[in-house]
């Protein structure tokens, strides 16, 4: 029996979600995702969704306890109202960063997230540039961890690069600035680089020849910035030609516009797994879409078919 496909999202990224929706021919759920006057988070589902295959899509960016309170009421509803199986489909994974004990007595937050995704009931996960791939491990259930790589791949091939050169910003990115240089031929450098506390980090040494070369900063996040522009100092100090940045998820908090707009970067090159309201729009920042990637592998997964064949 071939259970039927729903889409269901909420209030984190809808704009996403209906291009997705879109490119599956698929309408999306008609459910209500609400606050009661206190801010409790109240959801009815407005359709019947028993016995389907429900994805359910909806990235935990700022607000990120909003948004995941969302996300679990949503699970929560979707598992007493029947549905067939429940997917989480996460364009961005809030508390990623927390990932391990740095420190004495600290949580691992992003192990805790897994651990509530799969008690509201999520029974399988899709991700999309994980902070660190090890947090599929932090699942008892089955995640497919998608790449936007290939979106910003096919956008650089278009940019008419010279001796290119992707650069990893610290050595947790070495494997990702690794594997983009692989696929674009180009050369790789790193920053080496020590961190004194959240949101700070100090520059230390670049390994690698950056001088009359384009370079490529490649992270899998942006967030206020400082990692970046320490970064884009280095590389014009080391005479880098052109200086171009990617990051899959904008986050962009605090002074990170600022800083670009301020900053040698010629353009900072992100996909709209988080949303950028006007406030966040900039002439440097350039937006890719990430829709036709999420929507391919929700119709391989509704329909058993390999996930990993979109990035042979």
């Amino acid at each position: 029996m071939a259970y039927e496909l729903k889409l269901i999202t909420g209030n984190a990224n809808r704009p996403l979600a209906e291009e997705i929706a879109r490119d599956l021919r698929v309408p999306l759920a008609d459910a209500e995702v609400s606050r009661f006057s206190d801010g409790e988070v109240f959801v009815h589902i407005n359709e019947n969704v028993r016995g389907a295959d429900v994805f359910v899509i909806q990235p935990t960016c700022p607000p990120v306890n909003d948004n995941l309170m969302e996300l679990l009421v949503m699970i929560d509803a979707l598992k007493r109202a029947s549905a067939q199986r429940i997917t989480a489909v996460l364009p961005y994974y809030g508390y990623a960063r927390q990932d391990r004990k740095v420190q004495p007595r600290v949580p691992i937050s992003a192990k805790l997230v897994a651990d509530l995704l799969t008690a509201a009931g999520t029974q399988r996960v899709l991700a999309l540039d994980l902070h660190a791939g090890q947090i599929q491990g932090f699942f008892d259930i089955p995640v497919d961890h998608l790449f936007a790589a290939p979106v910003m791949i096919d956008y650089l091939g278009k940019k008419d690069l010279v001796e290119p050169v992707v650069v990893a910003p610290d050595a947790g990115g070495v494997e990702r600035a690794r594997a983009m240089a692989k696929r674009i031929r180009a050369g790789l450098a790193i920053i080496d680089k020590r961190r004194e506390g959240t949101n700070i980090s100090v520059f230390m040494h670049l390994i690698g020849d950056v001088k009359g070369k384009d370079v490529v900063v490649i992270d899998d996040m942006i967030d206020t910035g400082g990692t970046l522009l320490q970064a884009v100092e280095a590389l014009q100090r080391e005479g880098a030609r052109r200086i171009l940045a990617c990051g899959v998820h904008p986050v962009l908090s605090g002074p990170a516009i600022a800083r670009i707009e301020n900053s040698p970067l010629e353009e900072v090159i992100v996909t709209n797994s988080i949303p950028l309201g006007p406030e966040k729009r900039n002439k440097k920042i350039t937006v890719l879409t990430v829709a036709p990637l999420l929507a391919e592998a929700i119709r391989r997964i509704h329909a058993e078919e390999s996930v990993s064949g979109l990035f042979v």
